[in-house]
């Protein structure tokens, strides 16, 4: 039985999964992967069947120590499995979220969500052959691809390369190991700086590398590549490709990093620091912040987030495209031009929510921060 209804009852579930009916998501089950990654499966207060595409993300909003906090993480499980969702998560050293989730999330705890995002995904970018390039908790949105791949048995040539600290720390190990098995289209590799405290290295060592690509994948130029990881894995990935004359537009990556970004990073993030510059009409708007009460200058050209940065306010930030929720703040007077990625519902922006990272203003205006 699950909240009252039998397992029959729930298969039999087609209405689908929509924030702006249900916001709330149930924890059903916490499972550790690694020694330091949990993965966190949730599913819709009432049954329902969630829909997206593998690769995509969900923003949710956590309450921790009497503060809403929003963050965003991929889903590692495929919509091939629709009854629930799960998200992989990394704990991080001062990261206030992760640990929060490492050290509270249980099951029957609830927490809001919004509706899936994001086009990362090879769902977007059909081809018969793939290369997954991940990074540590990077593998979660390539894996809900793979995950996807298998339990449909779409036979694609893919070659997936995960590249961890060492082989301890190698998330969904067992399971990827299980479905290159079943699938002979399949090829899966490893990479590994160190050896680890309860297992050698027994694949490759060291880092990313051009010598290690032309070995695993010296067809990458015919593939579809998606990249999935620490920023610094990343830039070397898109060099190495580039050096190699890969066509950069059959390459995809996550743009940002959802998963270890805290608040006190983003808010010290670096500013643009270009001075600011006024519109056609020349005007600038005065930013009342209330509960720093703080008040700052900004042109009708500037996001209300960029001036308080280079104002020297600390205000937190993810994603500063519109798409992750983070800067969601109250506007409690004036008006502003909102042009967002998704990361804002209409019933939010109805109740004077604003994502600070795309707004504009045409007013004064006085901002709940």
């Amino acid at each position: 039985m699950i909240d009252g209804l039998d397992i029959e009852t729930l298969l039999k579930t087609v209405e689908p999964w929509r924030s702006d009916n249900d916001e709330t998501l149930v924890c059903r089950a916490v499972r550790r992967e690694t020694s330091d990654v949990k993965s966190f499966l949730f599913a819709a207060s009432s049954p329902r069947r969630f829909q997206f595409k593998p690769g995509q993300f969900l923003t949710f909003s956590f309450e921790i120590t009497g503060a809403t906090v929003n963050r965003c993480y991929t889903i590692a499980s495929p919509p091939t499995r629709p009854y629930g969702v799960a998200i992989t998560v990394k704990r991080v050293p001062g990261g206030i979220v992760s640990n929060w989730l490492h050290e509270t999330m249980q099951p029957g705890h609830k927490v809001l969500a919004s509706d899936p995002l994001g086009e990362f995904s090879a769902l977007s970018y059909p081809s018969s052959k793939y290369l997954l390039l991940s990074g540590g908790s990077g593998i979660t949105p390539l894996m809900s691809m793979l995950r996807t791949f298998h339990d449909l048995g779409i036979e694609k040539d893919i070659i997936f390369v995960h590249a961890a600290r060492t082989p301890d720390d190698i998330i969904f190990r067992t399971e990827c190991a299980a479905i290159a098995r079943y699938s002979p289209s399949v090829k899966l590799a490893h990479i590994c700086e160190n050896d680890g405290p309860m297992s050698p290295a027994t694949g490759y060592r060291g880092r990313i590398s051009e010598n290690f690509l032309s070995l695993i994948a010296p067809d990458f130029r015919e593939r579809e590549v998606f990249v999935c990881g620490p920023p610094g894995f990343m830039a070397t990935a898109r060099t190495i490709l580039r050096e190699r004359h890969f066509d950069m537009a059959r390459y995809h990556e996550e743009s940002f990093d959802f998963g270890t970004l805290s608040p006190i990073t983003a808010e010290i993030a670096e500013a643009n620091q270009t001075p600011p510059t006024c519109g056609p009409s020349g005007k600038v708007y005065r930013i009342e912040f209330s509960k720093s009460r703080r008040v700052v200058d900004c042109p009708e050209t500037m996001t209300v987030l960029d001036a308080a940065r280079q104002a020297g306010l600390r205000l937190p930030s993810s994603c500063t495209k519109g798409v992750c929720g983070t800067c969601k703040s109250r506007l409690t007077s004036g008006s502003v031009t909102l042009e967002h990625g998704g990361g804002i519902r209409q019933k939010e922006i109805d109740a004077g929510m604003r994502l600070l990272c795309c707004s504009r203003p045409t007013s004064d205006i006085v901002v709940e921060r």
